[in-house]
């Protein structure tokens, strides 16, 4: 099930927006947060609020699953580019040059991946959360004594 977010009228040029979106596109959502949250652009901070958002329109669509479990992933994003301010900025000789001050919309659609059954990826999926039950339970340690390790080095200088 999809979920959409937007993001309207960003004063922020589309081609810096782009960049940050772009690091993004068809990322996990949780590996997605971690890189907006620590990316140094300004509009990260905007997109990790409206990836915040899309999670919201999902959970609100799908109130009977967990956010954990429906691998979620993000299907599409992209930038508009918004409307433009135009300013006049002074310049010499009585003249004024055009400043264009630039805007865009932003656009995040979420969607849960499911594989289909026989692929490659469900059964690497299957293996991955069969590992992470295995990596829960406890691990029987053996411990080798001293005394057998002493002996194999001392074989080993001799030989």
């Amino acid at each position: 099930m999809e979920a959409v977010a937007k993001l309207r009228n960003v004063p922020t040029s589309p081609r810096k927006m782009r960049l940050v979106a772009n690091l993004v596109r068809g990322q996990k959502v949780t590996r997605a947060l971690g890189l907006l949250k620590f990316e140094a652009n300004s509009g990260a901070a905007r997109v990790e609020k409206l990836l915040l958002s899309a999670l919201a329109n999902w959970q609100q669509k799908n109130e009977d699953e967990r956010i954990e479990d429906a691998n979620l992933y993000i299907k599409e994003i992209f930038v508009d580019e918004g409307r433009q301010l135009k300013r006049l900025r002074p310049a010499p000789q009585g003249r004024g040059h055009r400043i264009r001050k630039r805007s865009n919309h932003v656009t995040l659609i979420l969607d849960s991946k499911v594989e289909p059954l026989g692929s490659k990826a469900a059964a690497q999926q299957a293996a991955e959360t069969k590992s992470a039950d295995n990596a829960a339970a406890p691990k029987k340690t053996t411990r080798r004594s001293s005394a057998k390790k002493s002996t194999e080095t001392t074989a080993e200088a001799t030989a």
